[in-house]
């Protein structure tokens, strides 16, 4: 007997235009980005997509009575069976929309948990997800029972009112998360272990960090050769990945590649992945890439700076822009993009796919990292056998001599290889 392969789930997208809303985003834009984060979900047939004008949301339900009418006829006619509103949706309009057009719907927080749980793959990933879905889960339990009076619980022994269903599965999500927490330190012990270790490798840190599909990955792989999964799609990357990278001029650099940054990101997925995104306050160099040739690049590239600002990145880790895909660009746009970035010392204009503009952003790179060196006179006891060893390691020593106390030393060092010598 022959097994049909299982049915994409039938979908449609509704971007809901609030003029009153201060945060308004173009509608057009806002509504190719959110079919985009459909997409990105596995198994997904986007039937339809539409922007709903509304002057301001209606309490409970969120549309005027007419549209809900108008479009349950819609997603009748088309079999819809999940429907995405690019927008928050309070836990009773969720609730009141399902059981008037009976279906399934997924505002944006709840797309967007759903499609980090798709991609998450290391265990802190796997465990930062499933925390941020468990809050978004815990103020929603309004859809699991409408009567508050149903109870779970007692049986008639000790006399009063049981615990009631929400009580009870609140209770259950809370357990959960303690007992995600405990996990989730764990392993982030371990992570600070990896970063202390890698604080004593003496090879700086480089950050990419930018818009989700703004082609990170693609400039990861084509800088370390690996096989990051890129693809022509939001959040293609979710958890942090590190190579490192020998550059033109010799100098070799730890590259790390992270997490696509998005406008409106939920806040329980911003406290989730700081954690993840605290590769990018430990590094030397930050590398935002945009792409150059969305039509939203500026509001793109003032949203991954707010994120930035959030997570507190500070203003000494320098920084540079990196203009990608100037190659789907016109000819005479790219040369427009090129003359302007080669005004800037930190503006590069490049094409991840076919590597124009890469001799330009490695030169500066280097340049970035290449630190002043600086003379210093340090006494090192003979007791301290490892930090001696460690200095001649990094073979800045230019003179020793022994001493009644110790080795005497003359080095020849950069800030950097200073802060790892104090940390030794």
């Amino acid at each position: 007997m022959e097994i049909d392969p299982p049915r994409n789930t039938r979908a449609w997208v509704l971007h809901p235009d609030l003029k009153n809303d201060n945060n308004r985003r173009d509608p057009d834009a806002a509504l190719a980005e959110a079919v985009a984060l459909a997409q990105a979900m596995p198994e997904m047939e986007i039937l339809g997509a539409d922007i709903i004008s509304l002057r301001k949301a209606v309490a409970g339900v969120l549309f005027g009575k007419g549209k809900i009418a108008e479009l349950k006829a819609v997603f009748q006619a088309h079999e819809i069976e999940l429907l995405l509103i690019d927008g928050a949706l309070t836990p009773i309009q969720q609730r009141n929309l399902e059981e008037e057009w009976n279906l399934k719907i997924l505002d944006r927080t709840g797309l967007i948990l759903e499609i980090f749980s798709d991609r998450a793959r290391t265990r802190e990933g796997v465990l930062q997800v499933e925390m941020a879905a468990l809050a978004y889960q815990r103020t929603r339990l309004v859809r699991a029972w409408t009567h508050l009076e149903r109870q779970r619980g007692g049986l008639g022994f000790v006399g009063g009112p049981g615990e009631t269903q929400i009580e009870s599965d609140r209770r259950a999500i809370d357990d959960a998360m303690n007992r995600l927490k405990r996990q989730l330190s764990k392993v982030v012990k371990t992570r600070e272990l990896h970063r202390s270790a890698r604080k004593k490798v003496p090879f700086p840190i480089v950050a990419l960090v930018g818009y989700t599909n703004a082609g990170k990955s693609t400039l990861f792989n084509r800088l370390t050769g690996a096989k990051v999964f890129a693809k022509d799609m939001l959040f293609a990357t979710l958890d942090p990945t590190m190579r490192s990278v020998e550059l033109p001029s010799g100098h070799e650099i730890i590259l790390s590649d992270t997490v696509g940054f998005i406008s409106e990101l939920p806040t329980q997925l911003v406290a989730a992945f700081r954690a993840t995104l605290e590769e990018v306050l430990d590094a030397d160099l930050v590398v935002h890439v945009r792409d150059i040739s969305h039509a939203n690049t500026e509001e793109q590239a003032r949203d991954v700076s707010i994120i930035l600002d959030q997570l507190g990145l500070s203003n000494d880790i320098p920084k540079i822009e990196v203009w990608n895909k100037i190659d789907l660009m016109p000819i005479e746009d790219q040369e427009a993009i090129n003359a302007k970035a080669e005004r800037s010392d930190d503006k590069f204009a490049i094409s991840s796919i076919t590597g124009a503009g890469f001799d330009r952003l490695l030169d500066s790179i280097s340049s970035a990292l290449t630190d002043p060196v600086t003379e210093r006179e340090l006494l090192v006891p003979y007791s301290d056998g490892k930090q001696r060893a460690w200095l001649f390691e990094q073979g800045i020593i230019s003179e020793e001599t022994a001493t009644e106390d110790g080795f005497k030393l003359r080095v020849l060092w950069t800030a950097r290889q200073e802060k790892q010598y104090r940390n030794l």
